[in-house]
């Protein structure tokens, strides 16, 4: 028998990634706390996949604030660089003087490394989505969206690579389109219908009818 699930953590500091999550659960009655907010340590990501990473931040949370938790690994996938920055696309936002994180770092580090490598602009966007129970078990979803890399950042609207990142069909980058129209079509919402479908499986949301 599934747990009911009514209100759980979000296992992540980065405010972009909360708020996208916390859209998508919202029509589905969750109540939602960010690890930010309760004070939980951010765990080292030593694994070597999305996966693992979700899933360590995922049991951390559970197993400190004794509530479900739900994390994301996600990041860039770039074909000319062999599929990098892939787990490491946070890191590549650091700045070398260790003064923090920058994205527009980030986005120029991925557009120069492919100058270099050649012309292929193809990439994706890859998410694993983990729920964990308090020292019990965790579950895994993973999703996808397929793209090019273009240049220049175009739109404020999104966050981290969203404004080099263009998906297929589309003619404006993930950071020029509506908040929604990305939810509907993300890495992140094609693991999370696969979230739902297992753990709300008689309730539906427009937020998911494009990723089923």
């Amino acid at each position: 028998m599934r747990h009911p699930i009514t209100r759980l953590v979000v296992a992540s500091h980065n405010e972009g990634k909360v708020r996208e999550i916390r859209e998508l659960l919202k029509p589905f009655g969750v109540t939602t706390f960010s690890a930010r907010e309760l004070d939980l340590p951010e765990p080292e990501e030593t694994g070597l996949t999305f996966a693992a990473n979700a899933e360590l931040k995922a049991q951390a949370a559970a197993d400190t604030s004794g509530m479900i938790a739900l994390a994301d690994d996600s990041g860039l996938a770039v074909d000319a660089l062999n599929g990098e920055p892939g787990i490491y696309s946070a890191r590549w936002a650091e700045l070398p003087d260790g003064s923090g994180r920058d994205f527009d770092y980030a986005m120029a580090r991925v557009y120069e490394d492919m100058k270099n490598a050649g012309t292929v602009d193809t990439a994706r966007f890859i998410c694993a989505l983990s729920l964990a129970f308090p020292n019990a078990d965790v579950h895994t979803y993973e999703g996808k969206v397929e793209g090019r890399i273009v240049w220049p950042p175009r739109g404020d609207k999104g966050f981290g690579y969203d404004p080099i990142f263009q998906a297929i069909g589309d003619s404006q980058t993930f950071a020029e389109i509506e908040p929604q129209a990305k939810h509907d079509k993300s890495h992140r919402a094609d693991a999370f219908a696969k979230f739902i479908k297992i753990w709300f499986p008689n309730k539906t949301s427009g937020n998911t009818s494009r990723c089923d």
